[in-house]
């Protein structure tokens, strides 16, 4: 791979990693220009997955503390994330190449359309939770108002962030989107709040998707372009680690509309 596609990598990378700790969808930076370089689409996926793990690493070093500070809620959600996310990766291992040509230009226009909708995905996921915690509150008991239970471990959240992380696993592009409307709708709190929720489960659907990547190209000789990976790697841990101290800093209004224009930014750059 010649100098100036590493180094663009290597930029694409860093922005990714900023981006992803901040809001997520970095990926849609970094995978247009492995495709762009003629990398098949299944190699492409993997090659960017390994790569981009390390801008996760570096998002959830930077929101340790917050992170901490919540851990004994985030056991069962953390093991589903995990789970359904090497579903997804074995999915994408035996998704026939000529499917992958197809289907992954169709997840990246997917991707996009969730980062562009995102703010009314969550307001009707949102309202229709409303109202479901209305009609069972005119029901329940005295005792049954007062559930303590974390919105972490309550079944909805976990249905949902499984059936996300399978998507994750299989493409990683704008999974971070994703999981901010779920985290957002089903606990209710802002979206800074969540954020630091968000970036843990992407490494954790990273790291399981990167493993079994890893796995098959030792065990079946899967290729990945490891170079190309290593020049997304450092950008992408240098960009997570800073851009989760930027985030911390960051209104929801701002979050939302830097993701609106690297969304509208990659669309045009897949289209033409």
């Amino acid at each position: 791979m010649e100098p100036l596609s590493l180094l663009v990598l290597f930029v694409m990378g860093t922005l990714a990693g900023a981006i992803n700790a901040a809001v997520g969808s970095g990926s849609l930076l970094t995978l247009p220009v492995l495709l762009a370089l003629g990398i098949p689409p299944g190699t492409a996926v993997r090659t960017n997955t390994i790569g981009i793990l390390f801008s996760t690493i570096g998002s959830v070093a930077g929101y340790r503390r917050e992170i901490a500070a919540q851990r004994h809620e985030l056991g069962p959600l953390v093991a589903v994330v995990a789970v359904m996310a090497t579903l997804g990766a074995v999915l994408l291992l035996v998704s026939p190449s000529e499917a992958l040509d197809v289907v992954v230009p169709v997840l990246i226009v997917v991707a996009l359309l969730m980062v562009v909708f995102q703010k009314r995905i969550t307001r009707a996921i949102r309202e229709r939770q409303a109202r479901r915690t209305a009609a069972a509150a005119a029901t329940a008991t005295g005792a049954d108002s007062t559930d303590a239970t974390s919105p972490y471990r309550r079944p909805a959240m976990l249905g949902a962030m499984g059936a996300a992380s399978v998507y994750g696993g299989y493409f990683t592009a704008a999974q971070g989107i994703l999981y901010l409307g779920v985290l957002g709708a089903l606990t209710g709190r802002p979206l800074g709040d969540v954020n630091s929720v968000k970036n843990l489960a992407s490494l954790v659907v990273n790291l399981a998707a990167a493993t079994v990547y890893v796995i098959a190209h030792l065990v079946w000789g899967v290729e990945i372009i490891w170079i190309a990976t290593a020049a997304i790697a450092v950008g992408a841990l240098l960009g997570g680690y800073f851009g989760a101290h930027m985030a911390k800093k960051l209104p929801d209004g701002v979050l939302r509309g830097i993701i609106v224009v690297v969304a509208l930014v990659a669309l045009v750059r897949q289209v033409l």
